[in-house]
């Protein structure tokens, strides 16, 4: 991406996308429940380890992200072929 296209965003979405690793503190997260466990005697084994993991993960997300109406909304503006198909 573009430092150009970071800037065409209201200051709420750049914020989001600047301060949010959501996907790579999840990833740390699972990593931490699921590393002490090196082998899986099955692909169940795994399924159930990664499921339970999440449930585990799940439990610490309480922060609601600020002005989060407003940065949807700005969103669904920008980005309103892909907001078509959610209800």
């Amino acid at each position: 991406m573009e430092l150009s296209t970071y800037f065409k965003y209201p200051q709420e979405v750049r914020t989001l996308i600047y301060t949010t690793n959501a996907v790579e503190g999840f990833h740390r997260m699972l990593r931490k429940y699921t590393k002490t466990k090196t082998i899986y005697p099955t692909d169940e084994a795994v399924r159930k380890s990664v499921y339970l993991s999440i449930q585990e993960i799940t439990k610490k997300w309480s922060m609601p992200i600020r002005n989060w109406g407003t940065i949807i909304g700005q969103l669904m503006i920008f980005f309103e072929d892909r907001f078509n198909n959610v209800a």
